[in-house]
This record gives structure tokens, sequence and C-alpha cells, in this order.
């Protein structure tokens, strides 16, 4: 029996009353339907009432479009939907989540480089204020991954760090702040990214650690986060090992399976050893590592059956709907399981209020409630975290500050620009930019026009054209990856730093913050996390000395290697 009256729900009898009411009022397709969260594809209003009038969808998540645009999507699928929905977006690193034009505040890593905990408050308001504005009321967010691994090429710059205690944190400081708003998390992805260098979006991935070692680190950050009343778990395709052997004696390695088919996690570690009584939602089942571990037709209906009570996106929804009508048909899930997690939709729907908002006709607010995005407010609060977490890892050679009487001439080399799966863009123009307002001459090294000739110039040819080279790296966490590493450019790496010995050179990423494995003996590096117009301003300032460095390592910068210091 679930308590409606518990936490994380809190609801009253009245609550109660309208989520019971309403799962009795669902035949068993539609309460099937409810257990669907799909990924929107488009704003055709024929296309979007197959999902609220004929599959009868319990959510959806859109990518950020425009504020107007999404906002007018999300309308009118809570119009034709009879129940209302949960609409969910990835607002990890602000309202850009949601729409275009929302507040890029900066990523997780960026707000643990702060170590102020008010910065990630001020990033769960933006998140609720903006993604509210356009008919929001769900945040994938927080990251509770730890980043253990500096290999793994997906978690990075999405988490709070390496610091499981900053980690819990800044998270329950998120967590708490968008909850105040009316909006629910969905704290992820358990039992733990980072561990692994491996990417659950590409296969099945990993957590390692021991049972006692994961009870001190991944255990503690997600039991503050559900003390804090987290609504709800997103569950990633990763395996805990030492945890499905602790919890089923005897089990195969065959038998061990990602979180999401693991009713050992599922229900004996999240449900009963750390308590939580809200929505267990799926990560994205189109991800490998969810695909590669069991036949779809089997798997659908057993992520339901094992634990999950929701099923985030789909290869074909209607496939998928057809798998989990046939789960019940063949026995794999029951349908008191169905109703078990229906209740659980209802009731995160209920603690929202979104019964009442529907009623009111309120659930998506009117197009003035766009002004919230990017306003003066917001936009002065991701100034101020930009301020304060430009991290200077190392200055051995005492280059900084420079000016253009110690470094006019200035040879920059740009890496990366391309927007990643989790936002950002090329910040190269506005860095560059703002080089020349403060005086500089830059050169900005072409390598689609390398001069074969060049290569083998000498010293000379160089330090008679140039007084220190800068490099800006804006390497992005994408999905399709399996590193996030520096790839130089072709002929024999021409964009390479073999010149650190024979004039100053400093390298700065805006993304990634362990370049220095593949750059160890550069003796200024800088890492600034985000790849925002606020963090190159923030960092201009920096670097010419009219503002201190105040930033603090998140993760070790220098990957475990003696090198990396020098």
């Amino acid at each position: 029996m679930i308590d409606l009256k518990a936490k994380p729900f809190h609801l009253d009898d009245e609550g109660i009353k309208w989520v019971e009411q309403t799962l009795a009022s669902l035949d068993l397709a539609g309460k099937v339907g409810q257990l669907f969260c799909p990924i929107g594809f488009t704003d055709d209003k024929t296309q979007l009432a197959l999902l609220t009038q004929g599959i009868k969808i319990g959510g959806i998540m859109f990518r950020p479009g425009p504020g107007e645009m999404v906002q007018e999507t999300h309308r009118y699928l809570q119009d034709t939907s009879d129940i209302p929905l949960l609409i969910a977006a990835n607002l990890e690193a602000g309202g850009n989540g949601s729409a275009a034009e929302g507040t890029f505040f900066g990523k997780q890593l960026q707000v643990a480089a702060t170590d102020n905990t008010e910065m990630a408050r001020k990033l769960g308001i933006i998140a609720a204020r903006e993604g509210g504005a356009v008919g929001c009321n769900w945040a994938f967010a927080p990251i509770l991954d730890i980043d253990y691994n500096f290999r793994n090429p997906i978690t990075n710059v999405r988490t709070f760090g390496s610091d499981p205690q900053r980690v819990a944190r800044m998270s329950k400081a998120y967590t708490e702040a968008i909850q105040e708003h009316g909006m629910a998390v969905s704290i992820k992805h358990f039992p733990g990214d980072g561990v692994d260098e491996r990417d659950q979006h590409l296969l099945t991935s990993i957590n390692s650690l021991s049972v006692e070692e994961w009870d001190a680190t991944f255990g503690k950050v997600y039991a503050d986060c559900i003390e804090a009343g987290a609504h709800t778990v997103m569950v990633g395709h990763i395996a805990h090992p030492a945890y499905s052997r602790e919890l089923r004696p005897g089990i195969t390695d065959l038998g061990i399976m990602p979180a999401t088919l693991a009713p050992e996690l599922l229900n004996d570690l999240l449900r009963n050893k750390l308590g939580f009584n809200g929505l267990i939602t799926t990560d994205a089942t189109p991800m490998a590592g969810f695909t590669m571990a069991m036949k779809r037709e089997l798997a659908v209906p057993t992520s339901i059956a094992a634990g999950c009570d929701m099923f985030l996106f789909n290869k074909s929804l209607e496939e998928d709907f057809a798998y989990m009508m046939k789960g019940i048909e063949t026995g794999i899930l029951t349908e008191e399981r169905v109703n078990e997690a229906v209740t659980r939709i209802l009731a995160v729907k209920a603690a929202l209020g979104l019964h009442k908002k529907k009623q009111q006709g309120t659930l998506v607010p009117e197009k003035e409630a766009l002004s919230v995005l990017a306003c003066e407010e917001h936009v002065c609060w991701a100034q101020e975290c930009a301020d304060e977490s430009v991290t200077l890892v190392k200055d051995t050679q005492e280059m900084l500050p420079i000016s253009p009487e110690s470094h006019k001439r200035l040879l920059v080399f740009t890496l990366g620009g391309e927007e990643g799966l989790f936002g950002g863009a090329d910040i190269a123009p506005h860095f560059i930019s703002k080089l020349k307002e403060e005086g500089f001459e830059v050169t900005l090294f072409n390598k689609s026009e390398v001069d074969f000739s060049a290569m083998f110039g000498g010293v000379k040819a160089l330090t008679d054209h140039y007084d220190a080279a800068v490099y800006i790296s804006n390497l992005e966490t994408h999905s399709n990856q399996t590193v996030v590493r520096i790839n130089w450019a072709p002929p024999f790496g021409a964009d390479m730093p073999w010149f650190i010995q024979e004039m100053p050179t400093m390298f700065i990423s805006v993304a990634n913050p362990y370049h220095l494995i593949d750059v160890p003996r550069i003796p200024t590096f800088i890492n600034a996390y985000s790849p925002s117009n606020y963090v190159v301003d923030a960092l201009i300032e920096k670097l010419v000395g009219r503002s201190s460095f105040k930033g603090v390592n998140p993760v070790d910068p220098f990957c475990g290697y003696w090198d990396t210091q020098l």
C-alpha cells in the first residue's frame, strides 16, 4: 500500500481522492498510456493529439525551442489531455533547457567550482521560474553522479564534481529551491554514473564500487535528496554488480542487469533501504545501455515489473505500447503492478497541484510569463556564478596577468565549438572580440588552411610574429562519442603546442576540465566549465588582472599524473 500522505507526496484527503478516482476511471489501456513519457519532435497539432487522445500518455519532454512555440505546444497538449501531463525538461544548466532564449546559468561543474551552495540554489530557482514559464513542471535534474573517472565522456561538466560531500550539498540545494517553486525534480542517474569510463548511451555501463563504498558516497548523496523530498528518481542503464550480488546471492554475471531492469536495485535498495516512496522513471530507453541488455519486447514490460513507474522515450511509441500490453497478457507485468505505478504517477501530479490547475486552466501560464526568460535578475546571477567559478589551475610560468604591453600579439587556437547534446555554442568569436577590445592583436590559427612548409619554418618564424599563444577549448559532451579528448589538426598535429618552451602559452577550457592529460606541460591552464558569454566576459576580466580567480577545483584537473602539475 502506497502512503500518499507521506513524503514526497504529502497529499491531503482531497488529493488522495483525486488519485483514487482517476485511477478507477481508467481502463487497462488508459493506465498503460500513463506509463509513457515520450520525447516530442513536432508542434503539429494532429500529431500531438495522437499522444493525448490516442495512447493518452502520462508525460512528455521536448528539446529546447523558441519559448513562445514551446509554451503554445505545451498549452495544446495540456488542453487536449484529460489527465494533466507531467511536462519535463533537462534543466541541468538553467532555463535554456526548456527555451532556447532561456538563461544559460552554467553547467553543474561550473556551479560546483564556486563552492558556493547559494549558486546551486539560484540555478534551481532559474530552472523552476523559466521552465515553469513555458509550462514545464518536471525537471530532469539535478545530476547526482560523482565524476570519479576523468575518462567518462558524458558525466564530466554535467556533474557537481568528484567530492561526494559537495555533490550532496549542491544537489540538495538545487532540489529544495526548485521544489519551493512548485516543480518536481528527478534526481539522476541511479545507482550513479561517473565510475565507469564508458557512456550508458552507448552500452550498459558499470558502477564498480563495493557495497561499502557505494553506501558512503552515492548512497549518502541519494539519501540526502530523498530526505529533502525529491518527487522522482531517474534510473540509469547502469549495472551495480556488488549490490546485485549482495541482494541476490548466486546471481550469475549474465543475470546482472542495468538498474532499469534490476528489481534488487529498484525495490531492495532504492525503495526499501533508501526509503524512496516517490516515482521512479527509466532514463531514455532508446539508449544502448537499455536496448542491449534484453530483447525490447521483454524489456519494455520488465522495466515496470522490476520497479520503474514510468517509461521514458521510445523507439516506436506504438510498438512499445503494444509490448507493454502483451507483457501484461503473458504475465511479465501484472495489472496490480501497473496500478501501483500509475498511482505514483498520479500522486506526483496531485502533489504539484496539477489537477487543480487543470480545473483553473492555469497548467501553462499566459504569454506574458515569458518575460522571465533571461531576465535582468537571472542574467546578473549568471554573471556572479561566472565570476566565482573560473579557476586558475596553474600558472607556473607566471604569465598572468597579460596586457597589450606584455603580450600584444596573440596567436589563438580554437578547439571544438560544436554544440553539444546538453547546450553550449561556439564562444570563440566572442572571446576573440573581447581580446581585441582590450587592445590585443589577435591572429586566429586556421587549421583548414595549414601551410605545410610553415610547419618547418623554425622557432624564429613564430616568435618574430607573436608574443604569446592562447588555446581556447570547447570540447563538449556528446552522447555519440567514447571520449572527450583533443584531436590535433593534420598534418602532424599542426595546431599542437610544440612551442611551449619558446614563448608564453596558456590553455583555457570552457568545457571538459581534464585536458591536462593531453597538454601536461602547458604551464598556464584555466578551467571555466561552461561555453557562455558570461563566462567569457568573466574570463577576460581575470586574464587582464582586473578580477581575481575565485574558482576552486571541483575535480582533479591533473588527472592523477605528476607531469600535469609542472
